[in-house]
């Protein structure tokens, strides 16, 4: 079992940039498909992006593309999520989520096809 453990939230004006950190531990991370999500007061969790194990393949929720940017990097067992151009309807918490380890199917945006999922990170946009 993999433990995940987010970082990297905060408070940031409109426009601004921040990078999640999203660190995992407990078992090799090269297998495992990750993906970020969000939520919103008052409002469901979103599937933000994801990055495949097997090619790197990346996917994006198309509220964020051209703004946001997932990464891996398995050699620090970390992914990452860059955000720029931050906007107030970005406040959220962001939570970090992986697959079962080998797990290539698709429907990366549904929450229940991840299998492991971190606390979560606050992330906070003023206007």
């Amino acid at each position: 079992q993999v433990q995940l453990v987010e970082s990297g939230g905060g408070l940031v004006q409109a426009g601004g940039s921040l990078r999640l950190s999203c660190a995992a531990s407990g078992r090799t991370f090269s297998p495992y498909t990750m993906g970020w999500f969000r939520q919103a007061p008052g409002k469901e969790r979103a599937f933000v992006a994801a990055i495949s194990w097997s090619d790197g393949s990346t996917y994006y929720a198309d509220s964020v593309k051209g703004r946001f940017t997932i990464s891996r990097d398995n050699a620090k067992n970390t992914a990452y999520l860059q955000i720029v151009s931050l906007k107030p309807e970005d406040t959220a918490v962001y939570y970090c989520a992986a697959r079962r380890p080998y797990y290539s199917g698709g429907y990366y945006y549904r929450s229940n096809t991840y299998d492991y999922w971190g606390q979560g990170t606050q992330v906070t946009v003023s206007s």
